[in-house]
């Protein structure tokens, strides 16, 4: 098999991933829950693979794409964000699953939308090009929408600190060492021997962070099933509302087809697998429930997903004739 056969094959893999994950978590809960300690050095390495397929030394298409950038920054940090506090409001009586809601909803994927606008014929290499500021912009603002959003809900307390240590564990290191990594590789063959090896694996690191993370949060999931209750219909509703978001931010700015889809599927993908590590370094008496709201929303998306690939495309980002290129 070869790198394109495997990223070709990604979706199947990455939903063989979750339902083996599923399984195995409920077949064997106490020996899936050691998982948990693997679920931050997955998402670092995963970090890592992606970062490397990043060219840092050369991001001037995507960010030199002053409507497309701000279609993204508009839709993802200010549009969103209405749409969660409205959306989540129904939720201020249930404080875990309203933090758990939150943590995800208000933070844009940075590593499978790539994939999935791909497929649903989105310009991928804008949304890949947008990652560092996608994740600087998140990390900075999600504790600033915490504290608003959160404000008058009692019960909940969020320190600063894990999002510092998550920060650092899962954006900095992986990043700097990315960087190092692509600056050396025109000097040294064994360094890019090393970085083509590593292209190989943003696909399985993938696969192994759903599997520990599914993996070691299903059994909560389907044990407060009746307690996450509340927060499917929101994510639900989400799933909905958040495509429309993207698409008609993109119509604004009159992005072209591909660039529009890429609003649209960023707006509407969620960084559940990054903010995990944030919900289960909560307070002990609401990271539980808070962690399983994360991965219910996980749950959902990805089916959400089967059907952006085809709705966005189809529905609300058609070819439009005299946009063939991005606009800049």
């Amino acid at each position: 098999m070869d790198r394109d056969t495997l990223e070709r094959q990604q979706i199947p893999i990455y939903f063989v991933a979750v339902l083996a994950a599923a399984l195995g978590g409920l077949m064997a809960p106490s020996a899936a829950q050691g998982l948990e300690l693997l679920v931050t050095p997955a998402i670092a390495v995963l970090m890592y693979a992606m970062f490397l397929q990043i060219p840092f030394l050369n991001l001037r298409e995507g960010l030199g794409s002053k409507p497309f950038m701000a279609a993204l920054l508009i839709a993802n940090f200010i549009l969103i964000p209405l749409l969660v506090w409205a959306l989540t409001r129904v939720l201020t009586g249930h404080p875990a699953i309203l933090v758990g809601a939150l943590l995800v909803l208000l933070t844009p994927c940075i590593d499978y939308v790539v994939v999935f606008t791909h497929i649903g014929k989105g310009d991928s290499r804008l949304v890949l090009s947008a990652t560092p500021i996608l994740l600087l912009l998140q990390l900075a603002l999600l504790p600033l929408y915490l504290g608003i959003m959160l404000s008058g809900v009692s019960g909940v307390v969020v320190s600063v600190g894990p999002f510092i240590e998550a920060f650092l564990a899962l954006i900095v290191a992986p990043l700097i060492l990315a960087l190092i990594t692509e600056a050396l590789v025109k000097r040294s063959a064994a360094v890019k021997a090393w970085a083509d090896a590593w292209a190989w694996l943003p696909v399985p690191a993938m696969a192994a962070v759903l599997i520990v993370v599914v993996g070691s949060q299903i059994t909560p999931v389907v044990r407060d099933i009746e307690r996450l209750a509340p927060v499917i219909p929101v994510y639900i509703v989400f799933l909905f509302l958040a495509p429309l978001v993207g698409a008609l931010t993109a119509r604004l700015f009159k992005l072209p087809a591909g660039a529009a889809r890429a609003v649209t599927f960023s707006s509407s993908t969620r960084n559940s697998l990054v903010v995990l590590p944030l919900a289960l370094a909560l307070p002990e008496e609401i990271r539980g429930l808070a962690a399983a709201a994360v991965i219910t929303q996980t749950l959902v998306e990805l089916i959400g997903e089967l059907i952006y690939i085809r709705a966005i495309p189809a529905l609300l980002c058609r070819d439009r004739p005299g946009l063939a290129r991005t606009t800049r």
